[in-house]
Order: structure tokens, then sequence, then C-alpha cells
């Protein structure tokens, strides 16, 4: 037996499959276009949705790692929830059981053909998509024939009567088994490696079902030291993300090895059934062992959620904006792209407009610090999204854009600016309830009984609050959906908001005039109730931009009906 050779094949066929699996990923998301993070930000507003899109991003980047990495990246960067993350993760578990259906396909005997007209498409055409396809093809043959040379240089231990008695050992451990495949998936980096290996070795008769069903889980867990590594130095609920993807693939690997028995009988009724080969029968076990995972734990997204809270205590940090989504490179290659990128954008600044607006709301009825600190930074952060917003915007214009594009162009500068600007009149109440607040105290010193609360506290107010947020959210979604029942939605509401400021105002003077509160209350008073009243001008303004794309005969007339509303 010459080891020398034996590693030689092995090792060389382990970087051959991995550099496969990688190549054809890239080219995978190369052609499927820029989007990736987009699926994940948009679609996982459930559980079902944000699974399915960790099924797809999986899909497409053939990578359960690569999928666990960019949703960490995401929940790090504030756009995406620690609920959501859950459900990403899970699919992607479904997702890159894909790899083993296609391991188990078994073409080697034809690999280095199909790396053949891989080279070709990339060294033959100028086509961006042509090439990114060639990729796809290379690394598929790349695949297929590092399994070849991994098998070739694993073949010979099956004569070894030490293998022989190991493989019997797995047989009979199977929580040995689980810590093979873990350990090996932590070397090589890649569950899909593992998967490979185990399936040669099964294919070949040299590895029982019952020593290589344990190592197939294994795999599962020794794939999150990938997600561990990522959330290192990120924020607490990155950290949680992470610590998700352990417990999830933990639970799901404990409740399988409890069925051990009856699952390797079903997998065996399977094979016979559809007359298996053994390396397809391994990608079965592999898919029914991920997806019954799943089926059952997403039910318990909620209590995942819980339990790694507690396992990663530990405030939420509001974290800055991560303007990596916007790809410069788009903007000379596919300008129209690169603004509906800014789109999905503006929809993430709404939502920490929202979020600013919340906290802001929070210490109006609660007076707590917390509150004040985390709307302060997020006003940071909306800043910041604001000018790398408008520097795109701005390059993007020096592209030519088709009539109805560089329309859209026009309103996407206007309403980042609004957005800003909403953003600046939560700060102004902000400091107005916070001086309040230091009003109150000196005063408590000098026997006035008006507490904190009291000072600003009136059930109109808090109702204007309310259809404030309710008019952010949906005037920023009647334009990222081109909504017009939306945009009408936000019209109407402007006119209660303004007949309740009217109200507020009327109301408070009564109250000074009667003696009741202090002259300096009244001023601060009414600059929150006016600063509300200017917020929700500014969701007039981008409802009429909603209402002026999906209907352009009424554009002339919302900004009339916004006009009348200003005044």
């Amino acid at each position: 037996m010459n080891i020398q050779q034996m590693l030689f094949e092995f090792l060389g066929g382990l970087g051959i499959f991995l550099f496969g699996l990688n190549f054809m990923g890239d080219g995978l998301q190369k052609a499927a276009g820029d989007n990736l993070r987009s699926i994940l930000n948009k679609f996982t507003s459930t559980p079902f949705r944000a699974i399915l899109a960790g099924v797809i991003v999986t899909v497409l980047i053939q990578s359960s790692s690569a999928t666990t990495v960019l949703t960490v990246g995401l929940v790090s960067a504030g756009f995406m929830s620690l609920k959501q993350a859950i459900g990403v993760i899970m699919g992607s578990n479904i997702g890159t059981t894909v790899t083993a259906f296609i391991i188990g396909i078994s073409i080697g005997e034809y690999a280095l053909p199909i790396m053949a007209l891989g080279s070709a498409f990339l060294f033959f055409s100028k086509k961006t998509y042509v090439k990114s396809m060639g990729e796809v093809i290379f690394g598929f043959g790349a695949l297929f024939f590092g399994l070849e040379l991994m098998g070739n240089g694993l073949s010979p231990l099956e004569t070894l009567p030490q293998f022989k008695e190991l493989m019997l050992t797995l047989s009979g451990s199977p929580l040995l088994g689980v810590s093979v495949g873990t350990f090996l998936t932590l070397i090589v980096q890649s569950s899909s490696a593992t998967i490979g290996i185990v399936q040669e070795m099964y294919g070949a008769g040299s590895m029982t079902l019952q020593a290589a069903l344990p190592i197939l889980f294994g795999s599962n867990i020794g794939t999150t030291i990938t997600a561990i590594l990522a959330a290192l130095g990120t924020s607490v609920v990155a950290k949680r993300a992470s610590a998700s993807h352990v417990v999830f693939n933990l639970i799901g690997t404990i409740i399988v090895m409890i069925l051990l028995s009856p699952f390797t009988s079903l997998i065996v009724m399977i094979s016979e059934a559809f007359n298996l080969k053994p390396a397809m029968q391994l990608a079965f076990a592999h898919g029914l062992f991920n997806l019954t995972n799943v089926l059952i734990q997403m039910w318990f997204i909620n209590s995942i959620a819980k339990l790694v809270t507690r396992i990663v205590p530990g405030e939420i940090e509001v974290i800055g904006y991560d303007d990596t989504r916007l790809d410069y490179s788009l903007i000379s290659s596919s300008p129209i792209m690169a603004l509906n990128q800014v789109k999905v954008e503006i929809g993430h600044m709404a939502d920490v407009v929202t979020d600013e607006f919340r906290e802001v709301f929070k210490y109006f009825e609660n007076n707590e610090e917390a509150s004040f600190d985390k709307a302060m930074k997020l006003e940071e952060v909306i800043n910041d999204i604001d000018m790398k917003l408008t520097e795109y915007l701005m390059i993007i214009g020096s592209e030519e854009l088709p009539l109805a594009k560089s329309n859209e162009h026009s309103s996407m500068l206007d309403i980042t600016k609004y957005l800003e600007r909403i953003g600046d009149h939560g700060e102004n109440i902000l400091k107005n309830i916070n001086e309040g607040n230091k009003l109150a105290k000196r005063s408590s010193k000098n026997n006035d009984k008006t507490s904190e609360n009291e000072v600003f506290y009136d059930e109109d107010l808090v109702r204007m609050f309310q259809l404030v947020e309710l008019n952010i959210q949906e005037s920023v979604a009647s334009f990222t959906r081109n909504s017009y029942s939306l945009a009408s939605n936000v019209l109407k509401r402007e006119k209660e908001i303004n007949s309740i400021e009217s109200h507020l105002r009327s109301k408070y003077i009564r109250r000074l005039n009667k003696g009741v509160g202090r002259p300096s209350d009244g001023i601060m008073f009414v600059d929150i109730v006016s600063n509300l009243e200017r917020m929700s001008d500014h969701t007039v303004k981008i409802a009429q931009h909603a209402l002026g794309f999906r209907y352009p005969f009424l554009a002339a007339k919302s900004a009339a009906i916004g006009e009348q509303l200003d005044n």
C-alpha cells in the first residue's frame, strides 16, 4: 500500500472538491445577480418565508455556512431580527442538502469533459453571464473530479484490518460517529465535503449505513463553527443568531440519535422501494433529517430566541449602517439594478427612522435614559445612511437612465432627505422632553408637585404619536411597493393629525389661562406637537411620490392636497 499516493490523491481530491464547490457557488451567485441580501432582507417577514429565503439563498450559493455568515452580518447591521435569522438558518440546513443530492448523481466519469466545457465558456466569451455560467459548469465538474480522486485515495483502506475495526467500532458507537463527523467538518470547514467523503466510502462498501449516518449528523454540528467565527467581535444579537445555529443543530442531532434505529430502518425501506444507489441513500437520509428537523423546530422559533437570549446575555447595541450592499460596480454595468438596490435601502432607512421614533415615544411615556441614548444613536445612523445613499444616488445620476427611472431617481433623493428630516424632528422632541424633565426636577425641589410624566402626558398627544408612526411606515411602504391605497391612507390620516394638533394647541392655551402648568412647559409642549405635525407633513410628501409614479394623473392633485394640508 502506497501511503504517499493515498494521501496525495485524497488531499488533492479534497482540495479540488472544495475549490469546485466554492467556484460553482460563486458562479451561481453572479448569475443570480446581487440580490441575495435583498432576498434575505425582503422575504423574511414570517417564519415560513424566512425558512424559504434560507433555502433559496443556500441553493444559489451552495453553502449553508455562507448563508449563515451573511445572515449574521445582516443581524449585526440591525437589518434583520433574531427570529428572522433563526428562520433563515433553518432554511439553510434544507438548502445545503441539495449538494448531497448532486454528489449522489455520481457522474465522475464525465467530470473532465464537463470541466472542459466550463473552461470554454470562461475563456472564449466576453459576456459576464456566460462567464458566470462557465464558473458554474467548471465548478460542477471539479466537484466530481475531486470526489473521484478522494474515492481512489480511500479505496485501499478497505484491505486494512485496522480500518475495518474502526468501521465496526463506529457502527457500534453512534456517539463516536457524531464526534468524528463534527471533528472532520471542523477541519475541512465544509459539511458538504464531509458528506462527500462518507458517500464515497459508503458507496465503495468500506462503511455500513449504521456507521455513516451518525457521521452525517455530526457534520451538521461541525458546520456551526463558521457562524461562531463570523459572530466574534460583533453585536450581542449577532452572537445570539450564531448561538441559535448551534442550538438548532444540536437539538436536531439529539432527536435523531434517540430515534436512530427507526430512522435507519426508514432509510433502508426508502432505498429498497426506489432502488437507490448508496450515495443517493445518504443524500435522502441527509435531506429527510434536515427537513424533519426544520418541520419540528420551526414552531419553536420564539422559544429558541428566548433560550439564546439567556445563553448570550447583554443589551442590544445600535450598530452603524452597513453600506456594503451598495455595490458601486453595479452603477456602470446596470444602473437600473443599482437604483432598485437603493429602493430596498430606503426601506431599511425607514425601519431605522421608525425605530428611532418608537424610542422617542418610549422616552415620552417612561422617561428611561436607555431610550434617550438609543434614539440619539439611531439618529446618527440615519444621518450616516442619508449621506451614503445620497452619494450613491449622485453617482447613479451621472449615468443615462430612462425617463421613468430618472424621475424615480429624483424621488429617491427627495425621500431620503424627508426621512432624514423626520429623524431630526425626533431628535428635537427628545431634547424638549429632556429639558421638560429637568425643569420638573428643579421645580420638585421648590415643592411643585407636578411629576416628570405629567409635564407633557396627554391622551390626544399619545394618539398623535401613534398616527405619525403609522404614517412613517405606510408612506415609505407606499413608495417601495407602489401602493396607491397606502399613500391614500397617509393623506387621510394627515387630516386627523392636523386636527389633533390644532386641538392640542387650543387645549394647552386654555390650561395655561386657567393657571394650570408652567409657561415654559407650554412652549415645549407646543414644540413637541409642532415637530410631530412636521414629521407627518414629510410623510405626505413621500406618499405624493408614490401616487405620482403609479398614477401620474394624480400627481398634481396629490401635490395640491399636500399644500392644503401643510397650510
